[in-house]
């Protein structure tokens, strides 16, 4: 259910925790309103409930839109009440928006949000991307790499035995041995889905070779899982504007889904992304796929503003 700040009717004492936190992340509190914060949290325990609640939902941003930025301090902001949901939505929104420019900078090919798009290499290969993904270019004579900065990316390799045709994601390789493979990057790390021949993966010092029909995952510097049996045209149903999971946490999906609009979507509590989700919905339409998330797992869609929006029980 749309809930808008204006007619928000929400518990003030999140409202509050989330007020401290923008309060907290702009630079050191005065000695009087350090005295005043650490007041609030004693005075009930649900305050130290919603303050925890708050901070925990902005580790789990971070772990999903990684920032070179994150360290970076926005201006101070010393308000409190129901403007303060917009104020954090406003600070979020900023960290997380100078992760986009830098991706830009870095990148030779990329997509817009709800933009799909096929590129031909320089070397006859093609690379089809999803919304919001992009790629760097970085090949030289004895190999082709790319490297996969967002998003996701079907290749369809040219063969070139003298020159292998090499994709870098979340510090691991995948190799083609064959024609094609499709690379998501997720929260950690990365998951590859094999539609034709074979690709050898290379992640914390551990090799798999993957074939045809199958897929592996793997988190940064951890070895890539024993491969299994995919639905491969489940993995690659966004080529045909579909977004397909099975048992997968909520968190996951809505960074997919994140794709296909503007904003972001995050869970209030650690525990809501984790929740699993099994459904067909439409990725040309975010909002109504949204809505029924919200609805078969019983959360509420708090629109902190049109950017930001807080899912929560």
């Amino acid at each position: 259910m749309r809930q808008d700040p204006q007619d928000s009717d929400e518990d003030p004492i999140r409202e509050a925790a989330i007020a401290w936190w923008v309060a907290r992340r702009s630079g050191p509190l005065s000695p009087e309103e350090e005295v005043a914060f650490q007041s609030w949290l004693a005075r009930d325990p649900a305050h130290r409930s919603a303050y925890a609640d708050i901070s925990g939902m902005v580790r789990h941003v971070r772990g999903m839109q990684p920032s070179p930025y994150a360290s970076q301090r926005v201006a101070p902001i010393r308000r409190h009440g129901a403007a303060a949901a917009a104020l954090a939505a406003a600070a979020l929104a900023l960290l997380l928006g100078f992760d986009d420019i830098s991706i830009a900078l870095r990148a030779d090919r990329l997509t817009g949000v709800g933009e799909t798009r096929s590129v031909v290499l320089d070397d006859g290969s093609t690379a089809h991307l999803d919304a919001r993904s992009a790629i760097a270019l970085r090949y030289a004579a004895g190999e082709r790499r790319v490297v996969l900065l967002r998003g996701e990316a079907l290749f369809e390799v040219a063969p070139d035995p003298g020159r292998p045709f090499v994709v870098e994601a979340a510090q691991g390789t995948i190799t083609a041995l064959g024609t094609a493979f499709d690379v998501a990057l997720t929260g950690d790390g990365a998951r590859v889905t094999v539609t034709e021949h074979k690709v050898a993966v290379r992640s914390g010092g551990g090799d798999v070779v993957v074939e045809e029909g199958r897929g592996s995952s793997y988190a940064r510097d951890r070895p890539a899982a024993a491969p299994a049996t995919v639905d491969v045209e489940a993995a690659t149903a966004w080529r045909r504007g579909k977004l397909i999971v099975e048992d997968q946490p909520l968190g996951e999906v809505l960074a997919v889904l994140g794709r296909h609009r503007h904003g972001y979507v995050f869970c209030l509590r650690a525990a809501d992304c984790a929740r699993r989700v099994t459904g067909v919905f439409d990725a040309d339409d975010p909002r109504r796929a949204l809505k029924e998330m919200e609805e078969a797992l019983g959360l509420r869609a708090i629109y902190l503003t049109d950017y930001l929006i807080v899912l929560h029980e």
